[in-house]
């Protein structure tokens, strides 16, 4: 059976066409010194594994009991706090922006381009800004994943909120939202 290409449709609202989007942007941001600090995280595991194994106490259980856990859950907070913050991976596709960080995703947030009112490039994003690394909120600042220093994005959203990431060529993310958000304004206005 033959195939045939979809026939051009003819644009019924007078606006001039505009040129079709690429399908993904993806962007990325590393952060290697978090290494470092899970590498601490793991020595603090590693603490608590020996004071259960070679332990001299003579105080009692109790407090050799309550030394181990808390080596041991200091050090897999330590762990999982930096490693989850070792890079953070942006997609924006047709619809939305996902941010993901960390090896297995998480935390991950999506924002539905339909709640973006604008996008803007932030030359400099620091951890000092935000107070730290990490998924951030500052009240009077928004929400932000910061995983180094440098460039991020910047999205104001309809509800007055704003999203800042960390992540490499960030003006291109901007460029990219634009353009879809314009595209999302052209569809609504030809659909009303």
């Amino acid at each position: 059976m033959r195939e045939f290409p979809p026939e051009p449709r003819a644009h019924d609202s007078g606006a001039p066409a505009l040129a079709p989007q690429p399908a993904l942007w993806t962007g990325r941001a590393t952060n290697r010194v978090q290494w470092l600090l899970a590498a601490g995280g793991a020595a603090c595991v590693a603490l608590g594994v020996e004071l259960a194994v070679d332990s001299n106490w003579t105080s009692g259980v109790a407090p050799l009991l309550m030394s181990v856990i808390g080596c041991v859950a200091a050090g897999l907070l330590v762990i999982y706090g930096t490693l989850a913050f070792v890079h953070v991976a942006v997609k924006v596709n047709d619809d939305s922006l996902e941010v993901r960080c960390g090896h297995i995703g998480l935390p991950r947030r999506r924002i539905s381009l339909d709640d973006v009112v604008g996008a803007d490039f932030a030359p400099r994003v620091t951890p000092r800004q935000w107070g730290g690394w990490g998924y951030r909120w500052r009240p009077e600042k928004g929400t932000a994943v910061v995983v180094r220093r440098g460039e991020g994005l910047v999205l104001r959203l309809g509800d007055g909120r704003v999203f800042t990431v960390t992540v490499d060529d960030a003006e291109a993310a901007v460029r990219v939202i634009r353009d879809r958000l314009r595209l999302l304004g052209a569809t609504k206005h030809a659909g009303a």
